[in-house]
């Protein structure tokens, strides 16, 4: 049987890239899709890393087939460059939930399958529950403004207060869908935002992906190459920003950035534009319709600093760290 979970963008991803050789580093291991192809094309080692460890477990039926060309490891990708152990030809990250943990309703990340009300990548930290079933209804009403783009978000916090304890999926999803008009067809579930703001929430993900941007500069050989897919378009704004920052020699400044004192670019981007999936691709996995790949090489450009302004990063208000 085919693998049901399809890495997006993955053949377009391999061009961008080519030649593969040498180390890479699959920040976002998942089902593995991207390591497999990888591997294909001729890199050398993947160390494939995840913070979620079930993903090994699955990996196990096919891991043993390369050897000492492949190495998992449990982390966090913001973590990648001490992960690694040494410089890489290249990371990738595919970044937001995977198909494979959506698929889980266990794991409480979907709206069209009931389960507890989780959303943790991995095994640590509070739950969608914990989280929200306990803070003050302004905290909720700020994560879904300002990481779900939820116009709606002051009256979907309120109930959610009024509704509690919520303990599944379900129950967050009615709850929620009861706040906004019915959807016309073709439009996304209700809940679609909301959803996607508390598991950014849960797992500190904007912050993870800053992080995991400046630790694969530090990480990446002169000549290494970055490639970031994206769904969420506050996601990719905070990826263009970097690479945009990050190729730049300096000066100028703009409505988003101070003027800098010239330096040498850490990255050149050999596509100004974001790569999206073909037509083929759209109706083999629907799931890549809004997904982006944006790619950087590295210079041999010292690495700069971890200063995350002029980067987009949303951050809730009073919270210092995003």
């Amino acid at each position: 049987m085919a693998d049901p979970h399809i890495p997006v963008l993955l053949n377009p991803l391999l061009r961008a890239v080519d030649p593969v050789a040498g180390i890479w580093l699959d920040g976002t291991f998942g089902a593995g899709g991207y390591t497999r192809g990888l591997l294909a094309a001729g890199a050398d080692q993947v160390i494939g890393v995840d913070r979620d460890p079930s993903v090994f477990d699955m990996a196990q039926a096919w891991a043993g087939d390369f050897g000492d060309r492949l190495r998992l490891v449990e982390g966090t990708f913001s973590d990648l460059d001490s992960l690694a152990g040494e410089p890489l030809d290249g990371v990738v990250l595919d970044l937001g939930v995977s198909s494979m943990q959506l698929d889980q309703a266990e794991r409480g990340f979907s709206f069209l399958r009931d389960g507890p009300l989780d959303m943790r990548m991995g095994r640590d930290g509070p739950s969608a529950a914990d989280l929200l079933n306990s803070v003050e209804e302004a905290l909720i009403a700020d994560v879904l403004y300002h990481y779900g783009e939820e116009r709606a978000s002051r009256r979907i916090a309120r109930a959610i207060v009024n509704a509690r304890p919520l303990t599944t999926t379900a129950q967050l999803a009615e709850v929620v869908a009861s706040c906004l008009p019915r959807p016309k067809p073709g439009q996304s579930h209700p809940a679609t935002r909301s959803f996607q703001a508390i598991r950014i929430w849960v797992n500190d993900e904007f912050r993870q992906l800053v992080d995991g941007l400046f630790a694969a500069e530090r990480a990446l050989k002169p000549g290494g190459k970055l490639a970031v897919v994206s769904f969420h378009s506050l996601e990719d704004r905070i990826v263009k920003r970097f690479m945009q920052a990050r190729s730049s020699t300096g000066g100028g400044g703009n409505r988003y950035a101070p003027v800098q004192d010239a330096v040498a670019p850490a990255f050149s981007q050999p596509y100004r534009r974001a790569i999206g999936p073909d037509a083929d691709e759209l109706e083999v996995n629907p799931r890549s319709r809004s997904a982006l790949l944006r790619v950087a090489i590295r210079t041999d450009a010292p690495a700069g600093s971890n200063d995350d302004a002029g980067l987009a990063m949303p951050r809730l208000p009073g919270k210092a760290g995003g």
